[in-house]
């Protein structure tokens, strides 16, 4: 009996040992951008309507979108996804529930890896700065087959990136964030708040966050 006892004694103080340093690599993991959530495969129902309303046309036959999502709202300025960043732009003009700003805010501080999960009617692919994942994301499927095409055409729509989805506690409302910065550096991001009606997902309305006309800076809105 006393050896089984030293024994378990000897497991519980590995345990406390070991379990410290497990929360400290995790920890790190999550800052060097090595763990972040999935995307949830409800949200890719959200990001098809966004798209399919505000950025497809009949011209277009394929949509080029970055890999992984995006943490910030304005590029180059990581604080942008922050709650007081919100109050000081006047989102929406203060209209949105506190509740789904906060979900938004904390779901967005890591960036996560999408998957081949869209449903568009027309050809996607994935671009990454990474050539080995660049190469697996050719391989995403669509519901159409087309013949390859060349990039920066008309028919191309380059490119778009995407927040995660936050949600209200009801999941009656959400907010994501889209931006579409073109081949020639011009380009806009945008707010996009959606209300669930039933079992379907209506756009509310669309805030324009940022825009770069041809020769100018960021000017926020």
């Amino acid at each position: 009996m006393a050896s089984n006892r030293l024994g378990i004694m000897n497991v519980m103080v590995a345990f406390v040992m070991i379990v410290p340093l497990l929360f400290v690599e995790l920890s790190f993991a999550t800052e060097g951008g090595q763990v972040v959530a999935a995307v949830l495969p409800e949200d890719y129902a959200l990001y098809d309507r966004i798209i399919e309303d505000k950025f497809l046309t009949s011209q277009i036959r394929l949509v080029l979108l970055e890999r992984m999502t995006v943490s910030r709202l304005v590029p180059n300025q990581p604080e942008s996804m922050a709650l007081d960043f919100f109050q000081r732009q006047g989102i929406f003009d203060g209209m949105l529930p506190q509740g789904l700003v906060r979900d938004f805010v904390g779901v967005n501080q890591a960036r996560s890896r999408l998957e081949g999960r869209f449903r568009l009617g027309v050809r996607y692919r994935f671009v990454s700065e990474d050539a080995a994942d660049e190469a697996e994301a050719t391989l995403a499927l669509s519901v159409k087959n087309v013949d390859d095409l060349p990039l920066h055409t008309p028919t191309v729509l380059d490119r778009l990136a995407l927040s995660r989805v936050g949600r209200t506690a009801r999941n009656d409302q959400a907010l994501v964030y889209v931006e579409n910065v073109r081949p020639d550096g011009t380009g806009a991001g945008f707010l996009v708040w959606l209300h669930r009606r039933e079992q379907e997902w209506e756009i509310l309305d669309t805030e324009v966050v940022w825009t770069i006309r041809g020769g100018e800076d960021e000017d926020e809105s």
